[in-house]
């Protein structure tokens, strides 16, 4: 049974679905189900299959399985205790307070910071390896390592001053059977995430509340959810707001696309952000309206381009498959993006290449800008954007949380046999060098590539000070 759990075990440390490994194995996804099952009994040809596509040694699926990871999000992860990380200094009484609800790393918070004019004072997430990243981060901020529907709004208050901001991104599993607040009781253990940010809100009263979520929300439930939640911030209290942001627009050499929605306690107009850079790229919303975009023609023409994949790692060592680096490389020019990401960083880390398995290589040595870039039977299966190379001359498309494997969403690197290192996704997500991570490799690349980037929380913390 210790090679079955473990299958399972390293398959859901990956970040993969049973279809993704099923198709990465060549085999059929009931096979898959059976063996983790332990109903199919793992042949060597299997047993070939499965450590070819996981990229594991045959030591490591040997190997007992000790521990179990938590899951992401809210459905699988539970803390076996409640954990408390205090401040490591004063928040300085000049500064505007931030609570991060959700706040996973804290990057969007850390955007905030970045403007010189706030300080994050209390973090909460369920996550533990989170947790400490975001507390290596965010000295003045507590960190609060428990599931927010038991976490008591007098712990908050007594131990925190006044947040001027609430910011917070709930994983979206409940929206789909989200209840008009008015009729919420705040102690039902049913409520979902996205009612315990408003039970905060509404108990604290912040200047202004930031809720950030994926591009899906315009859409679920036909759109009633997002309607819901708009309707829940303005029923206490708060003028509010919804747009689409588009992270390359403003910097990122990434398009990532995140729903953002602002809402002020004192009826303020927000004045979201105007794109700093341009580029012709679809939206994951289609033509949403509430998607912010350079303004078309002679206007658009007049902005810079938006930062690409060779802008923001162009300067890091070349490395082979396994290989890692710890030192820039020496006599190179720099782009703009790479002295602004460096942060006058003197060590370079988490640079450091997956060691791929002889078949992945030769997958990798054909890959292009999709799969159908591969000479036909190199891989039976996968979607468009797997086993793809990065354009170079482009942002990146979307990061992923399995940005290191070859067989995720477009993760080769533009020039070299390939994925991304951990650095290099953080290059991406807007992350700076001097940036500290805690937790396993594994877990470092998932916090990377869930975060939301701090080039788009600057941008947000940018615009509220404008506005208010």
């Amino acid at each position: 049974m210790t090679h079955i759990l473990n299958i399972r075990a390293l398959r859901l440390s990956a970040g993969q679905k049973q279809r993704d490994l099923a198709e990465a194995s060549g085999i059929s996804v009931n096979t898959l189900m059976r063996v983790e099952r332990g109903l199919t009994p793992i042949t060597d040809e299997l047993k070939k299959r499965l450590l070819s596509a996981l990229e594991v040694t045959d030591l490591a699926l040997a190997e007992p399985l000790r521990t179990t990871e938590c899951g992401e999000g809210y459905v699988t992860a539970r803390p076996t205790t409640e954990k408390m990380l205090p401040r490591q200094r004063s928040p300085r009484p000049d500064r505007k307070y931030v609570y991060d609800l959700f706040c996973g790393v804290g990057g969007f918070s850390a955007g905030f910071e970045d403007t010189g004019q706030f300080e994050v004072v209390a973090g909460i997430d369920l996550l533990g390896d989170r947790l400490e990243t975001f507390a290596k981060n965010h000295q003045t901020a507590n960190g609060y390592g428990i599931d927010i529907r038991s976490i008591r709004i007098d712990d908050l208050a007594n131990s925190n001053p006044q947040p001027f901001v609430i910011v917070g991104g709930p994983p979206c599993q409940g929206f789909s059977s989200i209840r008009p607040f008015r009729n919420v009781d705040w102690n039902d253990p049913r409520n979902n995430l996205a009612e315990e940010f408003c039970r905060i809100a509404q108990a604290l009263q912040p200047e202004w509340i930031v809720f950030e979520n994926v591009v899906g929300l315009l859409t679920h439930a036909s759109g009633k959810a997002l309607s819901a939640i708009i309707g829940a911030f303005e029923e206490i209290g708060y003028r509010t707001d919804a747009r689409l942001m588009n992270g390359a627009f403003y910097g990122l050499p990434q398009r990532r696309e995140r729903v953002i929605i602002v809402g002020s306690r004192r009826n303020k107009r927000f004045k979201w952000p105007t794109p700093t850079h341009y580029i012709d790229a679809r939206s994951m919303a289609g033509a949403s309206n509430l998607l912010i975009k350079p303004p078309p023609g002679m206007l658009s023409a007049s902005l810079p381009p938006a930062i690409t994949v060779q802008d923001a790692i162009s300067d890091l060592p070349p490395l082979h498959s396994g290989q890692a680096s710890t030192e820039y490389r020496a006599s190179i020019s720099t782009t703009e993006y790479q002295k602004f990401i460096r942060n006058n960083s003197n060590e370079l880390t988490l640079h450091e290449a997956t060691a791929h398995s002889k078949k992945m290589l030769e997958i990798i040595k054909h890959a292009g800008p999709n799969i159908h870039a591969l000479p036909p039977g190199l891989v039976t299966s996968g979607f468009s954007s797997c086993y793809s190379r990065l354009a170079g001359n482009e942002p990146s498309v979307t990061l992923t949380v399995n940005f290191v494997h070859p067989a995720s969403n477009r993760c080769i690197h533009p020039q070299q046999d390939r994925a991304l290192t951990p650095r290099e996704g953080a290059r991406l997500q807007g992350f700076f060098d001097t940036f500290k991570f805690a937790g396993t490799r594994a877990q470092i690349v998932k916090q990377i590539g869930n975060a939301v980037p701090p080039i788009l929380g600057r941008k947000i913390a940018e615009a509220i000070c404008e506005s208010d």
